[in-house]
């Protein structure tokens, strides 16, 4: 199976990059499965309903959400009514939504997604992300009754995203990394044959502080004072994310593949 999985969309920037090169880049590369982490997509906090549809129209078969999964309140109720959406499993109990799903691809070959939070240096307290995953790591074993897994761990720490990695190794065929926007370097398959990408990136527009017009970060950096909002750039975006590809007898990784295209950031793609 061929997976495709894209970074944190950062505004309209991003949206714009995923609608504008995703269907592209499916047909180009054949994909068969696409995760997109849409947490950022309306206005740089959240996703709006309308946006999500935007997202699927554009050739996304899962969005995942984060730590700002509600801050666009008609998501409360857009999550209910669409469950491609997913929050992530150790969010407030009370919370609307799931937190993993399994789906099918066009060929009817079951594709577990799963979303948790970390909890290195992240805001909020939220429940332990470990347990949280093997409870369903454990109830759709990978190569049984699922033939692939992606985990995505939305959180500060690389360290933590690395650790989550080797915890699912061999249970899950990817474990990708979101929240900080900046893609990192280390994407490998693990011995047990999860592939690991400590971050994605972002869909956003790199010329930025992470995704936000420089101005307002840099002077909050020099002076420790704030003067306004941060708002999203709105420059041209780098589609960001990794491509993978599966055995299906297995659900183990067999390839992985950063990916980055247009924008400022160097291309890659499989």
């Amino acid at each position: 199976m061929k997976i495709l999985f894209l970074g944190d969309v950062m505004g309209r920037a991003g949206r714009a990059a995923v609608t504008e090169r995703l269907p592209g880049l499916r047909a180009r590369w054949g994909v068969d499965f696409v995760v997109v982490n849409g947490e950022n997509a309306s206005n740089g906090a959240g996703l709006s309903g309308e946006h999500a549809k935007a997202l699927f129209a554009a050739g996304a078969d899962c969005v995942t959400l984060g730590d700002h999964a509600f801050d666009q309140k008609d998501m409360m109720q857009a999550i209910e009514g669409d469950p491609r959406i997913l929050r992530p499993l150790n969010y407030a109990k009370q919370a609307p939504g799931r937190g993993a799903r399994v789906f099918s691809d066009a060929r009817g070959r079951k594709v577990l997604v799963a979303q948790v939070l970390g909890q290195v240096f992240m805001k909020r307290a939220f429940d332990d992300p470990f347990s949280a995953i093997d409870t369903v790591l454990r109830q759709h074993p990978l190569g049984g009754a699922v033939q692939a897994c992606v985990v995505d761990m939305h959180c500060e720490a690389t360290s933590e995203k690395m650790g989550m990695g080797h915890f699912c190794d061999g249970r899950a065929s990817l474990v990708v990394g979101t929240h900080t926007h900046v893609p990192t370097a280390d994407a490998q398959i693990l011995p047990g044959g999860t592939a690991l990408l400590s971050d994605a990136g972002m869909c956003g527009d790199y010329n930025s502080v992470i995704g936000m017009e420089k101005e307002e970060p840099m002077r909050r950096f020099v002076t420790g004072m704030g003067k306004g909002r941060f708002t999203p750039a709105l420059g041209e975006a780098t589609l960001s994310g990794v491509y993978i590809e599966t055995d299906d007898r297995t659900g183990r990784a067999t390839r992985i593949e950063m990916v980055r295209q247009g924008g400022h950031l160097p291309q890659a793609g499989p």
